[in-house]
């Protein structure tokens, strides 16, 4: 839930707004609970067609004709109860369906279309977005689309990590279909700088993935989620994974892939 807004916090809003870059904006309203709530869809189903992304039985537009691995921008959406699904593009039968009881605003949503062996499956999320207005720090959260791969334990390391057997994971024993921080809650916060993320089977020091250097910004919004490799997802092994950032709000590139330095991985 989020904090109480104070008066003298409404009457900063205004030196905030100048003085933020980026999407400083945004967040400033997310943060006080004055923007529309926003909403976004994922395909993490190797096994899929493209796909619609339907809210209220309807695609808004920008979210059609989504491929596997692709992430959509956040668009507005109502408040209120939500109906989400998602059908092959350019049908309105969903493949698989929920809901978001209560949709407020200063929220993100976001929505993903699952792997599952016996039917397409859905995954949600709700962050309520409780980021003090002075942070610069950038959020992170982490889901497991992937079935095949049971339980994950993912580290943020500084670039050059190899060894994480002394360390605590960065998010702990992220199971199928669900995310850590938990749908609800807020995202954890880092500050910005040269990462590598390490993905082992929840309790093992042993990766299974590794990924290249990258650069994580201040201010940055990032979902990371593992994806199983393409393919019947009967046939997978354990470890047959991708990680995929969805970067939230609206970017050029709302989505990135990491890749795996292991080797045969």
């Amino acid at each position: 839930m989020k904090t109480i807004r104070t008066m003298a916090a409404m009457a900063a809003v205004a030196s905030l707004l100048s003085a933020c870059g980026g999407g400083g904006t945004s967040d400033v309203g997310k943060e006080l609970g004055i923007t529309n709530p926003e909403i976004h869809f994922i395909n993490a189903n190797p096994s899929s067609p493209a796909l619609d992304f339907l809210v209220n039985g309807t695609a808004p537009s920008g979210q059609t004709n989504v491929a596997y691995k692709g992430v959509t921008n956040l668009t507005n959406i109502g408040t209120g109860s939500t109906t989400v699904a998602y059908a092959a593009t350019s049908t309105t039968t969903a493949l698989a369906s929920g809901n978001f009881p209560n949709v407020a605003n200063g929220h993100d949503y976001t929505v993903i279309a699952l792997p599952n062996v016996t039917a397409p499956d859905i995954g949600l999320i709700d962050d309520p977005f409780d980021k003090g207005l002075l942070s610069n720090s950038a959020r992170l959260r982490g889901f497991n689309a992937s079935q095949n791969a049971g339980n994950l334990d993912l580290y943020l390391v500084p670039a050059g990590t190899t060894d994480v057997s002394s360390l605590t994971p960065t998010m702990t024993g992220v199971q199928y279909k669900n995310a850590v921080p938990a749908s609800g809650q807020d995202s954890i916060y880092v500050s910005g700088g040269q990462y590598e993320l390490i993905a082992t089977v929840s309790g093992s020091k042993t990766p299974i993935f590794q990924s290249a250097a990258f650069s994580l910004s201040n201010n940055a919004d990032w979902l990371v989620t593992s994806v199983p490799i393409g393919g019947t997802l009967s046939q997978l092994l354990p470890g047959q994974i991708h990680l995929l950032i969805a970067q939230n709000g609206n970017t050029s590139t709302p989505s990135q892939e990491l890749t795996n330095t292991l080797t045969g991985m």
